[in-house]
Parts: structure tokens; C-alpha cells; sequence
């Protein structure tokens, strides 16, 4: 069915990928959905030497990577609006203190536009969605090596296979281990990931799947730059903070997944995920105010955290494919609940300024600290969804579906001995049209929308607001050229987003769901194989976010990470045949615009082209390669909040892997 099916791995040939789940929750051919989705499989993740999943990403039209908590690159800017979260096999993961490593993942499907059709409360931007590794058939064994610029050094094991003779029982094991310096002054980081799977074939028409991934990080917490114009005369090595600083979080993600075959026309998949994160950290960061008159001396503070971040999902979904006359349906109906909280206490003093151009570190750490955050959010949702996808006539398809959403949520403030509640209630419907007037071409329109609560805004009496809902309009155009070998999609469309928290006119310390945000763009998409040995990756994108609505941001503000142009090429060749056979290189850039760090908009991140060079060799069972990453030593910027990080210099990165 949706996770657990081969079909997808044995269609998928190079960087082409025919079909994807998660726009319908079914395996559904690209072609026959009526929104934009883009599907990054794993030759382009190998081919790329990604280490951090978000480089993978910046091959998709309209995703700009933000800096994450600490500075991981797990969380996305999608058609200019921030997404709060992503998706995990079709499961909310929580991008704030959930780190995915790429280690354990498959392939990336990124979905443009709302999914809160589908899954709830999601920006109306997109998501994207972490498809992990499942056990094969017949036996695989992987060993790989890298070593890098910054002492990195990267080993990982990935083996699987049948533990019975009849293959009802199969396995996967994923190990990485991660240990690496930086550019930047005193950065290091180590990770550990191990993910096993099993599944048990139960009859001929059941399937039960137990997966499992701890993860562990123990890395310096890097705050980056504050946003102000002084940062641009700094080296990018330059660090803020104190040597000291660190960031530990550990992560167990078990998970269990049951699908039956009632019969050809009807089946079932229910699953159970759980994520939990316990993570804590200490550091000096820049306070609000920043730099003082003199441009060079920041005020910084030092805070000790202590978080964690549990998420409980359930997942039935059954699928029916019947006829009514000459048109054909498949029927999908879900319920989905699920549990989220978050446990956090934070403490804060002072702590000792420091010049940025001629720092100075090793002052005595504080010990005696206010605490100024002590809160613990639960957030409890039922989700019911139904859609029909149906084939009106062999090249005329009908998408038609929505979901009704209820929430409680809940915070309790520990520092001031209260609690607040509210419930919500929101359906998100989604209605799309394909036409294909010759095989090869789909042309599609949709409108769907999405809603995401407004769960720390706070109104003049106590209350929280109305959640934010967001409205897109979409068409496009997509194309199967080269006889199906290459593959491109061309779409247009319209976002706004209402309810977004503004304050309150008569009470500056409140807010009211007043305000509204537009994205208006197009997106170009084209991926796949242009001749025999010879891989293509490329994306162009134009947007246009603003904020139309608002009481103290001036309208028109442009928002934070979201270039009005971006564009990407990646190409591979690898020779076929001869004495050279196995040999192959390949390359690419990647244009981000220029974009704002802030709001109100007041620093400006310049725009950039990031060159990347791959030469690689494979024969028999061996691969060996070197990538070359920034090649042109680009300097380059990154957002996330108010907050500036450098982008990474030249690097190298040599591999080594060998598999049977």
C-alpha cells in the first residue's frame, strides 16, 4: 500500500520518479495529481554527497533552506512561507527540535501548496515529506566511508535482506556515525544514528512493519550572526558566542504499520508513530537590542534550556476502488488523532558584551540564572478526511476531498501559575481537475486550503485567536518528454493567508487576527534522463510574499527568506561502455535572490550562485567519489528568524562505499 509497496523503488530509474504518495496518501503517478509535487530520490541524494537532508532539497522551484535551531538545516521556507513542520512517512514531525538525518531516508517528496487536506495543520506553503528505508527483498550489503574538508569524517553501514527462507521475514539496518569540525571558530558536531526495521508478511494479505531511529547529537549551539549590516565586514569563521557552548539532543522514533488486502478493490493501512526528543543546551547569544552605538561591541546573554517534545500519531486509512457506470473511483477515508507536547524551561542573565571584530572569549560562566519561561503546550487533535479520486473519463480526472479537524489545546504556564485552553474546529477542503489532451501532457487546476493555529498569540482578554487559514489557486501544465524519460512540470499560483496575528490597536501588548499574507509565483520543474548515462536536475522559481494586511508591519513588507527569484541545475553523465566505463562527473549551481532577514525589513541578504562539481567512479561493486561543494568559494547568507548564518566555503568531500 502506501509505505510499505516496492512498486515505487522498482519503477524508479536515475532522478525520474513516476508517482509519489504524498499528495493523495496513495500511489498515485505524478502525471494525475492536480498540485505541484517534486520527488527527490536517492541517486540524486547520493550523487550529491548529501549530508545535510536540506541541501537535498534546494533542488526543488520555490524551497529556500532556513537555518534551523542551533544551525540545522531541517526547516524550509516553501512558495516564501516558513514551514513550522514537515512530514515523516505521512506523519507531523515537528522541525523544532526533530533532526532528520539522511542516513535512514529513501527519498524526499516535497508537496507545493496546502496539505492540510490530508494532514492537518500545515502552512498553506507546502511540506515536505521524509520517506524512510524499508527492507528489500534480496540480500544488500552497504559499507561507505567519507572523509572531508574541517575533519569530517562520516562512516555508515546500511544492510537488508530476508531472515526466512520464504522472505515473510525481512529486515534493514541502518548505522552513522558523524564526526566533524567547521568553518566557523570552535563549531564541531557528532551525531549517531541507528534505524532498524523489520516486517513480518502475515499471510497473503497482511503485512506488519515495526521501524525504530535513535539519534543522538552532541554539537556546539551556533547562533550565527544578528542581523545587522556590520555582520558583512566579518570573517564567516567569526563565532559569537563562547567556545563552551553546546547543544545535546537524543530522539527515539518507533513506529508500526499494519496493512491488510481485504480484497483487489479494498484495503487498510493503520499506523502508530511516536517521536520523542529530550534536548538541552547552554550558550551566550545576542540579545534583542544587539549591538550598541558604537557598531561594535554586543550585548549577549547566556541561557541554560531544558526541552522536550513528544508527538503520538494514529493513522487508519482504508482505500476502495470501485466503479458507478463508466466512472471509476478510488475512495479514500482516514481518521487520524493524535498528541503533541512541549515541555520547556528556560533560564537567562546577563552576561559579558563582545566586541565582534576583535573578540575576546573565556568569561567565567554564570551559575545563577532567571528562570523566564517554564511552560508545558499540549496540543490533543482528531482528524477526519475523505476523498474520492475519479477518472471521469480514460484522460479527464477528478480530485475531490477535505478534512474536518478538532483540537484542544492547552498551555500551562508554570512561572505565573496559569493555564489556557481552547478548542478548534476547521475543515479543509480540496478540489483539482486534470485534463490530458494528448497522453504525454496533463493540464490541471485546484483550489485548496489549509489552517494552521494560532497557538502563541494572545488577545486582550486572555484568549487565543482564531487559527490562520490559507486559500491557493492553482494551474500548471506537466509533461512527459524524451518518451517518457524526462519529466517537467510549470505551475502558477495564488496564496493568502488570513488570521495572521497583528497587534491590537487598542492594547500594543496583545494581538488580534487581523493580518494577512500573499505568496503569488511560478514554479519550473524538469527532471530525469536525457540519454543513456546522462541525469538532470533543474528548477526555476519567481515569488512574490508580502504582507497586505497589518497593524504595525508596513504593508508591502517582502518576508523573511523568500527570494523573488531562485533557480538550480544539477547534471551527471556517466560513460556506458569502453575502457572508461563507470567513469562519470558532473555539476551544477544553484541562484538564490535576494532575500529579507527580517521584520519589518530592514537588512537585506544578498543574493548568490553556489557552484557544486561531482567526479565519481563506479565498477562492479565499488563507487568512489569526490565532491566538490562551492566551488567558486561563494560568500553567501542564510536566515531563520532574525538571525544570520554564513553560508559554508569551498569544501571537499571524498567517499569510498562498496555494496553486495
Amino acid at each position: 500500500m502506501l509505505y510499505l509497496s516496492q512498486v515505487f523503488f522498482d519503477l524508479v530509474s536515475g532522478y525520474r520518479a513516476p508517482s509519489a504518495a504524498t499528495a493523495t496518501r496513495t500511489d498515485t503517478p505524478l502525471r494525475d495529481i492536480p498540485q505541484s509535487i517534486q520527488v527527490i530520490p536517492q541517486q540524486v541524494i547520493q550523487d550529491q554527497q548529501v549530508t545535510r537532508i536540506g541541501d537535498a532539497v534546494r533542488n526543488v522551484s520555490g524551497v529556500t533552506v532556513l537555518q534551523g535551531y542551533g544551525g540545522s538545516t531541517d526547516r524550509y521556507t516553501i512558495r516564501g512561507l516558513e514551514a513550522s513542520s514537515n512530514l515523516r512517512n505521512g506523519f507531523r514531525d515537528d522541525g523544532f527540535l526533530a533532526f532528520t538525518d539522511p542516513a535512514n531516508i529513501e527519498r524526499i517528496e516535497v508537496l507545493k501548496g496546502p496539505a492540510s487536506v490530508l494532514y492537518g495543520q500545515f502552512e498553506p506553503g507546502g511540506v515536505v515529506n521524509y520517506v524512510t528505508k524499508k527492507p528489500l527483498s534480496n540480500p544488500y550489503y552497504s559499507g561507505e566511508l567519507r572523509i572531508g574538508s574541517y575533519n569530517f569524517y562520516r562512516p555508515s553501514i546500511d544492510v537488508s535482506g530476508p531472515l526466512t527462507p520464504d522472505k515473510s521475514v525481512l529486515y534493514r539496518l541502518n548505522l552513522a556515525y558523524e564526526n566533524a569540525g567547521s568553518f566557523r571558530d570552535f563549531v564541531n558536531n557528532e551525531v549517531f544514528v541507528a534505524a532498524p526495521v523489520l516486517t513480518f508478511k502475515l499471510g497473503n494479505a497482511t503485512n506488519l512493519a515495526l521501524e525504530y531511529e535513535y539519534i543522538k547529537i552532541d554539537r556546539t549551539f551556533d547562533r550565527g550572526f544578528p542581523s545587522e549590516p556590520e555582520i558583512f565586514r566579518l570573517p564567516i569563521r567569526r563565532f559569537l558566542g563562547e567556545p563552551s557552548d553546546r547543544y545535546r539532543l537524543t530522539g527515539n522514533k518507533p513506529s508500526l504499520t499494519l496493512e491488510h488486502q481485504f480484497s483487489p478493490n479494498l484495503r487498510l493501512r493503520s499506523a502508530f508513530t511516536a517521536q520523542i526528543f529530550d534536548a538541552d543546551r547552554s550558550n551566550a547569544q545576542a540579545r534583542t537590542f544587539r549591538l550598541q552605538p558604537d557598531r561594535e561591541t554586543l550585548r549577549r546573554r547566556y541561557t541554560v534550556s531544558e526541552e522536550k517534545a513528544e508527538d503520538f500519531g494514529l493513522q487508519t486509512d482504508l482505500i476502495s476502488n470501485f466503479n458507478t457506470g463508466s466512472v471509476r473511483h478510488e475512495l479514500l477515508a482516514g481518521i487520524e488523532l493524535s498528541r503533541n507536547t512541549y515541555d520547556a524551561v528556560l533560564r537567562r542573565t546577563e552576561f559579558t558584551p563582545i566586541n565582534i571584530f576583535n573578540p575576546v572569549y573565556g568569561s567565567p560562566i554564570p551559575t545563577d540564572l532567571d528562570t523566564v519561561f517554564d511552560n508545558d503546550r499540549r496540543s490533543d487533535t482528531l482528524g477526519i478526511y475523505l476523498q474520492d479520486q475519479i477518472a471521469l473519463l480514460p484522460n479527464l480526472k477528478l480530485l475531490v476531498g477535505g478534512r474536518l479537524d478538532l483540537i484542544d489545546f492547552e498551555n500551562e504556564d508554570r512561572l505565573i501559575d496559569t493555564t489556557s485552553s481552547r478548542n478548534y474546529t476547521a475543515f479543509s477542503p480540496r478540489v483539482g481537475i486534470v485534463y490530458q489532451p494528448i497522453e504525454p501532457v496533463s493540464l490541471y487546476a485546484s483550489f485548496s486550503q489549509s489552517f494552521k493555529p494560532n497557538a502563541l498569540a494572545v488577545t486582550s482578554s486572555g484568549g487565543l485567536l482564531e487559527p490562520e487559514r490559507g486559500t491557493q489557486y492553482e494551474v500548471g501544465v506537466k509533461s512527459e518528454l524524451l518518451g517518457g524519460r524526462l519529466s517537467a512540470t510549470l505551475a502558477a499560483y495564488s496564496i493568502t493567508k488570513t488570521n495572521v496575528a497583528t497587534t491590537d490597536p487598542n492594547d500594543i501588548d496583545f494581538s488580534i487576527a487581523a493580518g494577512e499574507i500573499k505568496s503569488r509565483g511560478i514554479e519550473l520543474d524538469v527532471v530525469g534522463r536525457l540519454a543513456p548515462g546522462w541525469n538532470v536536475i533543474a528548477s526555476y522559481a519567481y515569488n512574490d510574499a508580502f504582507v497586505s494586511k497589518d497593524n504595525s508591519l508596513p504593508v508591502g513588507s517582502r518576508l523573511v527568506n523568500a527570494p523573488q527569484h531562485s533557480a538550480s541545475l544539477w547534471t551527471t553523465y556517466e560513460i556506458q561502455s569502453g575502457s572508461l566505463k563507470g567513469l562519470g562527473f558532473g555539476g551544477g549551481i544553484f541562484f538564490v535572490g535576494d532575500r529579507e532577514a527580517e521584520l519589518p525589513n530592514t537588512i537585506e541578504l544578498p543574493s548568490f550562485v553556489r557552484g557544486d562539481a561531482t567526479i565519481f567512479y563506479r565498477r562492479n561493486n565499488y563507487r568512489a567519489a569526490i565532491n566538490f561543494k562551492n566551488l567558486f568559494g561563494t560568500r553567501y547568507y542564510e536566515a531563520q528568524g532574525s538571525l544570520v548564518y554564513p553560508g559554508s566555503p569551498f569544501t571537499v568531500v571524498g567517499s569510498l562505499s562498496v555494496e553486495f
